[in-house]
């Protein structure tokens, strides 16, 4: 952890080799994710729900959210990148996005459970890719070209670090 609340877990670090096990721990990571996001929310109030994590920041609501339409672009975009030859992935305006009315007002239910279903076919499609596949690449407008070992990665990173937000915020908090 740092003492940066932007980064509780630290800021994504791309890897120079991606290996089995660097693969499995992040798609562990994806795995995980739903319980540990609902684990994160647990017992909390609309109150609660619709506090920052820090001066500046989402609200937990914004956060969930967030994470639901960030993964949904992920999953696409891994399909995208197994069925295509690079295919260029269409970004997002993620702070536009958590204007929104559904992502400042809506109830969290409705993402975490995108988010459980979402996790359960990424994760499965995932581990049932041979390694070859991992290295197939996409082109993001913003990052480049990048692998689906890359992808796996970051929203492994993805996932630790808003979950952070949360639990640091709960810390903080005493909640």
């Amino acid at each position: 952890m740092t003492t940066d609340p932007r980064y509780p877990v630290g800021k994504f670090h791309r890897l120079e080799t991606y290996t089995d096990a660097t693969r499995a721990a992040a798609i562990a990571t994806l795995a995980a994710l739903p319980v540990a996001l609902r684990t994160a929310v647990a017992g909390l109030n609309e109150s609660q729900i619709s506090t920052p994590y820090r001066e500046g920041g989402w609200t937990v609501r914004q956060v969930i959210h967030h994470l639901a339409d960030s993964h949904a672009n992920a999953y696409i975009r891994t399909r995208f990148t197994l069925t295509a030859d690079k295919p260029t992935v269409m970004p997002y305006p993620e702070n536009v996005w958590a204007e929104l009315a559904d992502a400042k007002s809506a109830p969290i239910e409705g993402s975490l459970a995108m988010l459980d279903g979402m996790h359960a076919r990424w994760v499965s499609l995932l581990n049932a890719r041979p390694t070859a596949d991992f290295a197939r690449a996409f082109v993001h407008p913003e990052h480049g070209e990048r692998t689906l070992d890359w992808m796996v990665e970051m929203y492994g990173w993805h996932s630790r670090h808003h979950t952070a937000h949360i639990t640091e915020l709960r810390k903080a908090k005493g909640w």
